[in-house]
């Protein structure tokens, strides 16, 4: 049988080792986020860079004005969506590391909080008489403050989802814009 002094110790020191891995796992989901990011953009870049060439190339061919203009006109849907897609890949590199990130807070969230309970129903076996009410007053707030991070998780996640599809439904309508807009030829 454990002192309750002794409890709290070892609870403490798993909680502390608990937030270690959370912030171990934390970090790394960051890191593989920005990783996703900045490969985006060197590939964006380097495209970018050959496309702009390629371009810069063909109005400076152009014969007179007109087919300067034309050649100017034909890129423009191009480079729309091309933006669009970037866009696209952005968003999802963003939505997949922000799930990541969730997922991984979650679970050590739920694992803490059951580890809490765990301890505070081990503490309250050995509580001396008479601190019943102030066990029952600790284990209701406890709940209450469970019942709190549930509904603020939930609320979390529906604004998300709604954001996400906010996104995707500007981006559709700006997509349909793109391949509605007459070239001028």
């Amino acid at each position: 049988m454990f002192s309750i002094p002794e409890q709290f110790s070892n609870a403490t020191k798993a909680n502390f080792e608990s937030q270690f891995a959370l912030f171990a796992a934390l970090t790394n989901k960051t890191f593989e986020g920005v990783e996703k990011f900045v490969d985006l953009n060197l590939t964006a870049a380097k495209a970018s860079l050959e496309e702009t060439s390629s371009t810069a190339k063909q109005l400076l061919s152009a014969k007179d004005p007109q087919e300067f203009f034309a050649l100017s006109a034909a890129q423009v849907q191009p480079a729309a969506e091309k933006s669009i897609a970037y866009g696209r890949h952005l968003a999802s590199i963003a939505t997949g590391t922000t799930a990541e990130f969730s997922k991984a807070a979650e679970s050590q969230i739920a694992e803490t909080n059951r580890k809490v309970i765990s301890l505070v129903e081990e503490v309250s076996k050995n509580a001396p008489a008479g601190t019943e009410n102030a066990v029952a007053l600790f284990k209701s707030a406890l709940g209450n403050a469970n019942a709190g991070y549930e509904q603020f998780s939930k609320s979390a996640k529906q604004a998300a989802e709604t954001l996400e599809a906010n996104v995707n439904a500007a981006v559709s309508q700006f997509t349909s814009a793109v391949k509605a807009a007459p070239v001028a030829k």
